[in-house]
């Protein structure tokens, strides 16, 4: 099964789910109901959410309780997006306008906040206090890796190290509670959400990998965005890590980045993603990816063996073959 099929499959459930989320957004300000449903209609993979309902089929409880978890985790990964927009000085997202392009960066920051407020109001519905203080603490991360990010933009002596507690704590976290939450809302026992935290956390490892990836290699109509879009903003990803490692390509790509941090993320940067599409950064970042899908495969084995763990396979080689 792809995941193509997997969607349909998954059918009744997504729309329940996206129907969910539009009455959760549901504002008396027309503005701001304008800017949430804007969000809602420019759609997204839905990865989250799909995560929570294949988890939730290991423990076989509560359907409604892990509808709720999917609608919360998919409204603060949207609100995540609007914020990060706006930090990126994005105008451009899932080949639509984003809120801040659309507006302003004030309209876009408190939509971002409305809908973490919305998200938080959906999950306090379930009486358990676990859920909370996970999702509650993987919050705490997602904000340090959202300032991690500030901090090291343009920063070309980072470690890959720094690069990759960046990207667990700004991507991998939520995927890992997606399945996590999903699993505990359900009545799985602690043993099998563990395994499920395991296999999503490394499915969010290869998952940020494979984006910095497609942002490089990538074509304008594929991402709805220029490739080489994180370097104008500042964002040095792991391929470019690698490629300033190699001695014939570190000194012009140097000049590259320099040149579009001077000019404000103004400059063209096709002739840095070129150098780092000539250097061996791609293949080394993908073999990294590769490892995590192992790692996350490793973890789905240990899984009692109902038909979801197919699901989840096919996931986790999706995010790294993956063309959008």
């Amino acid at each position: 099964m792809n995941l193509y099929s997997l969607l349909s499959s998954l059918k009744s459930d997504l729309k329940a789910i996206e129907e969910q989320m539009a009455r959760a957004v549901e504002a008396d300000l027309p503005l701001l109901r304008e800017t949430s449903q804007h969000l809602l209609k420019a759609g997204g993979k839905r990865i989250r959410p799909i995560l929570v309902l294949l988890s939730g089929k290991f423990g076989g409880q509560n359907p409604e309780a892990v509808h709720k978890v999917a609608v919360a985790l998919e409204l603060i990964h949207m609100a995540s997006l609007v914020h990060d927009d706006v930090i990126d000085d994005a105008d451009m997202r899932r080949g639509q306008l984003t809120v801040k392009s659309k507006w302003d960066n004030r309209i876009a920051m408190y939509t971002g906040d409305y809908i973490y407020a919305k998200a938080l109001m959906v999950i306090t519905e379930l009486d358990n206090p676990r859920i909370h203080r996970i999702l509650s603490g993987a919050l705490v991360q997602m904000s340090l890796g959202e300032m991690e990010q500030i901090r090291d933009f343009f920063n070309v002596r980072q470690t890959v190290r720094r690069y990759l507690l960046r990207i667990r704590r700004k991507t991998a976290l939520l995927i890992a509670i997606s399945c996590e939450l999903g699993a505990i809302a359900a009545g799985a026992s602690p043993s099998v959400s563990s395994l499920l935290y395991r296999f999503g956390y490394n499915v969010g490892m290869a998952f940020q990998i494979a984006d910095d990836i497609l942002d490089l290699c990538g074509t304008k109509e594929i991402l709805g965005k220029p490739p080489g879009s994180d370097l104008r903003q500042g964002n040095i990803t792991l391929p470019v890590l690698y490629a300033l490692q190699e001695e014939a390509v570190r000194g012009p790509l140097l000049e590259r980045i320099a040149e579009i941090q001077k000019s404000g993320g103004e400059a063209d940067s096709s002739a840095a993603v070129q150098l780092v599409r000539e250097s061996g950064g791609i293949a080394r970042a993908e073999a990294l990816a590769d490892k995590y899908v192992a790692k996350a495969l490793k973890a789905l084995a240990q899984l009692p063996d109902l038909p979801e763990k197919k699901n989840l396979e096919e996931i986790a080689r999706f995010v790294v073959r993956r063309s959008y």
